[in-house]
């Protein structure tokens, strides 16, 4: 039964998925927890899944999740939560499969969560950045996350960010079907959720850095999914 599992969502990542794996399985060793990388493939028309297999058979710690098409990060995620709680996860982490998060600091939150019910890999807090991003992104996200603060009341600066570290018991209290959003809108209303159900919450700066290979995900219906799913989170929650 593996501690620690790692949930890796893919869709058109085969260009990054070994050198990821490669990279985060010493940082995984390093922590002294068993664990389980899951990769979780969208049936990618790249070829990731078939890569995802491949390294499946050839790395005890990997498995995989493949589903039957493409239904957005946050049902990924959910689906993939799923399997880590009914294999005994004890801690899930969630990160960016195309080296956006880098595998370095993956210790470091899972050291974090020994104070913390949840995790957050944070841009926004001191020591935390952005790499190779132009001024509009950088203004876009920033001015994202202030206004899902001011908004929800909430003192957590990095609420889009998708690099955490969830305590089983958060995972097992949310009413994760009851989930409404699905990009940036999921990360945002899982970390409102954990602040509202009274967890602890720990942001860790990282530097999130532009995908090394690939196409970017992001486009502007994800982006406007974060501001218009908003309001309805704090309605909501009265």
């Amino acid at each position: 039964m593996a501690a620690l599992w790692l949930i890796l969502p893919t869709y058109n990542e085969v260009e990054n998925l070994e050198p990821l794996v490669q990279a985060l399985l010493p940082r995984l060793e390093s922590t002294g927890l068993t664990h389980r990388i899951l990769v979780v493939d969208d049936n990618s028309p790249d070829g990731t899944g078939d890569e995802a297999d491949r390294l499946a058979r050839e790395v005890a710690h990997v498995e995989v999740l493949h589903r039957a098409h493409k239904q957005g990060l946050g049902r990924a995620y959910l689906a993939g939560f799923e399997v880590a709680l009914g294999a005994g996860a004890e801690l899930v982490m969630e990160m960016d499969a195309d080296f956006s998060h880098d595998p370095a600091d993956v210790p470091r939150l899972i050291a974090a969560a020994n104070a913390a019910d949840l995790v957050l890999g944070s841009r926004y807090v001191p020591g935390g950045g952005v790499a190779n991003w132009g001024m509009a992104r950088r203004m876009v996200s920033r001015g994202g996350c202030a206004y899902a603060r001011l908004v929800l009341g909430i003192p957590v600066r990095d609420l889009t960010g998708g690099f955490k570290c969830f305590h089983r018991r958060v995972l097992e209290t949310l009413d994760l079907n009851g989930v409404h959003a699905n990009g940036y809108g999921f990360q945002i209303e899982l970390t409102y959720k954990a602040v509202r159900a009274g967890y602890t919450v720990m942001e860790v700066p990282i530097v999130f850095r532009e995908r090394r290979r690939g196409v970017s995900k992001m486009t502007p219906r994800i982006a406007l999914e974060a501001v218009w799913k908003v309001p309805g989170l704090r309605l909501r929650a009265r």
